[in-house]
Formats: C-alpha cells, structure tokens, sequence
C-alpha cells in the first residue's frame, strides 16, 4: 500500500489544501493528512478545530484519509508513522524555494524520506492561509477559497463590521 504524509499547519485549511488532498489520493493509496503544532507560533485555531476541518472536508474520502497531529521534527514523525514519502503542494517559485530547502534538510535528516511537490490548482494559487486569515480579519469574503465549514468558522471569529 502506498501511504503518504501530507503535513502542514491548516491555518485555516484552504480549497487549495483540499485539492492536494484530493489528488494525492490519485498517486496514493492512503494520505496521513498531519496536522503540525508549533509552540513558536500563536495559530488562529486550535489543532482540533484543525483536524475537524480536515475531516470535515475530506467527507467521503475519509476512509483513505487519517487525520492527525505532529509536534518536532517532520522526519521524526514520519519515521513513527512508517511513512518515507511527503506530500507537499506549491504555489509559486517563491513556495519552491522554500519547500525546496526543507526537502534538503529532511534528506539530510532522514536519507529515506522522499518529497513528492505537487502544483496547487490554478484556481488557488494565489491562496494562502495567511492572506486567508488577513482577509477575513478585516471582513472580506473568503467564500470558495475555503471549504464551507471553515468558513463558517472565519465568520464566527471575524464578524463583518459596518
């Protein structure tokens, strides 16, 4: 069975997030969709909210699809899953030469642990979880760039002003 870690913080998890999800379902049998929790940063929404978001979106896919959370190293909670393969979507080259680095570090780290990059779909490429939570901060709508329950979630905590 081909399994494949899709890590990421899901802050708030984004139609973009999902469609990676989605087709990495295409090239693999099974994705640990894993939450990460980094004590440095001060998320917007707990790991919780998180994973149910995850499992909420991912709806009929959930049988190929766990959700869970990670705290340390990438490569380290890999190695505990059993899992040699990561998953990670790009948005533009500046996304490349990011991930392209943390790709050589987690080789260097672990020599059998693969990154496989994905192209996120043109629709959401401009889409990140950061401009994500701006926008919503301020009250604009974020409708179709996040699945409906994260959304509902974003208005909850950001009521429109005016």
């Amino acid at each position: 069975m081909k399994v494949a870690l899709y890590p990421g913080s899901f802050d708030p998890l984004t139609q973009g997030h999902v469609s990676i999800i989605q087709r990495g379902l295409t090239m693999f049998d099974r994705l640990v969709v894993a939450v990460a929790n980094n004590p440095k940063k001060t998320p917007l929404f707990s790991v919780e909210e998180r994973e149910s978001f995850i499992r909420e979106a991912v709806g009929a896919d959930g049988s190929r699809v766990e959700v869970d959370s990670f705290s340390g190293l990438l490569v380290d909670y890999a190695r505990s899953r059993g899992v040699s393969v990561v998953l990670r979507g790009l948005r533009a080259v500046s996304d490349f030469e990011y991930e392209f680095q943390l790709a050589n570090m987690n080789r260097r780290l672990a020599r059998n642990i693969e990154t496989v990059f994905m192209m996120t779909g043109e629709d959401y490429f401009y889409v990140s979880s950061q401009l994500i939570r701006e926008v919503a901060s301020f009250g604009g709508d974020v409708s179709g760039m996040v699945p409906e329950c994260v959304l509902k979630a974003l208005r909850a905590r950001f009521p429109r002003q005016g």
